[in-house]
């Protein structure tokens, strides 16, 4: 069994639908519609063919000998959502949403995009459902994800530049939220992560929890029993959730989620929400979040485009509080050695935003026994990051 929120759309306290009079009935409309077709049997079943045929899932639950080796400890899998169309977990998420918009009527569908994943994600499920696309970017994350960006445009998709407040993913949810206010007639807001508004964190869940539950299937099948440890990578928190979810009865399974502490805690440099952060409302949802003495958000600082982002998930919120996952923070240094050591010793390229879960899945398995198993959610894969990441080592800049 997994998390359900309640009827307010709330996990605990955290949650519910803090926005502008002018949303409420299109989220109401969206509620319905995602309610009635998580029962409706035809949209399921299109969403497991295309999960299948054109995303080409099941992907592997990969044992990392080499890794393991390498550091000599526990035993290290990794879920390798990088292998997903699109190369990240993100397409799960647009698929079941790209379904959505069809079955409202929705013509037009609009994004916000960090690290490009989503958008790409959201280009690509435009395209493949005939739908017009505009996604919204930070000028920041435009330049640090110029492939992702040049992808976008390939797809058919319109890239909005956002010059506002850090010019990064915080500020283009911003623009994305005022564009919907005034054109929610025919178009559908795509999130792409497991923030704002109810139903939102509880709709990305859905679409995103079948990372768990293929890893609770493809563990039983190789190991026979369930992992003792889960690391996911926390920004947003949609790849952590989805493969936490499944797993949240089974309290012997440990949950890890890692946040960016980008240049290290003590400094104003980091997007460590849940390690940092107070409770408060960010982009209609009341979650943890970092702000300043006045309640005002205080800027996210990652290397990582995709972790670069003041708020965090409600359900993790709540996953905090309640002591069901414990939340570590990976500086941008460890993430990077991390990147470096996955791709020497297993010839994989993960995304810098999985290189903070590889990095402290490293730390953990030193000091757990050889015969504890810890599975690591490889969410993205690197290309997007290697141009970045060479100029990171080459001391030409400071951004991935």
């Amino acid at each position: 069994m997994t998390l359900k929120p309640d009827e307010a759309g709330r996990f605990g306290k955290f949650g519910g639908k803090f926005v502008p009079e002018t949303l409420m009935n299109a989220l109401e409309e969206l509620e319905q519609a995602f309610y009635h077709c998580l029962g409706d049997l035809e949209f399921i079943q299109e969403l497991k063919y295309l999960h299948k045929e054109y995303t080409g899932r099941p992907n592997p639950l990969y044992e990392a000998k080499n890794l393991t080796k390498h550091i000599g400890g526990a035993k290290i899998y990794l879920k390798r959502e990088d292998l997903n169309h699109t190369g990240a977990h993100k397409i799960n998420n647009a698929l079941g949403q790209g379904l959505l918009a069809k079955y409202m009527g929705k013509t037009k569908i609009i994004a916000e995009t960090g690290a490009g994943q989503h958008g790409v994600a959201s280009a690509t499920v435009a395209a493949l459902l005939g739908l017009k696309c505009k996604v919204f970017m930070g000028e920041e994350d435009i330049k640090r994800q110029r492939l992702n960006v040049f992808r976008m445009k390939l797809l058919g998709a319109e890239v909005i530049p956002v010059s506002s407040g850090s010019r990064t993913l915080k500020d283009a949810t911003n623009e994305a939220i005022r564009h919907w206010v005034t054109h929610v007639e025919d178009t559908f807001y795509m999130i792409g992560s497991v923030v704002g508004p109810h139903p939102y964190p509880y709709m990305v869940r859905e679409f995103q929890k079948i990372i768990g539950q293929e890893t609770k299937e493809q563990c039983l099948e190789k190991e026979g029993r369930l992992p003792d440890a889960i690391v996911a990578c926390v920004g947003g928190g949609s790849n952590a959730i989805g493969i936490f979810s499944p797993f949240y009865e089974d309290k012997e399974v440990q949950l890890y989620g890692i946040e960016a502490s980008g240049k290290g805690l003590e400094t104003n440099q980091h997007a460590a929400t849940l390690s940092k952060g107070l409770p408060g409302v960010i982009h209609g949802s009341y979650t943890y979040l970092l702000q300043d003495e006045y309640g005002q958000i205080e800027e996210a600082y990652s290397i990582s485009a995709g972790l670069d982002y003041p708020g965090v998930g409600p359900e993790h919120a709540f996953y905090k509080d309640s002591g069901r996952a414990c939340y570590l923070s990976i500086t941008d240094d460890e993430a990077l050695e991390a990147f470096k050591a996955l791709s020497k010793t297993e010839g994989i390229i993960p995304a810098i935003e999985s290189s903070h879960a590889v990095a402290a899945a490293l730390k953990l398995a030193a000091q757990f026994s050889k015969e504890k198993i810890i599975i690591v959610c490889l969410s993205g894969r690197g290309d997007k990051d290697v141009e970045q990441v060479q100029k990171v080592l080459e001391g030409e800049s400071e951004h991935v």
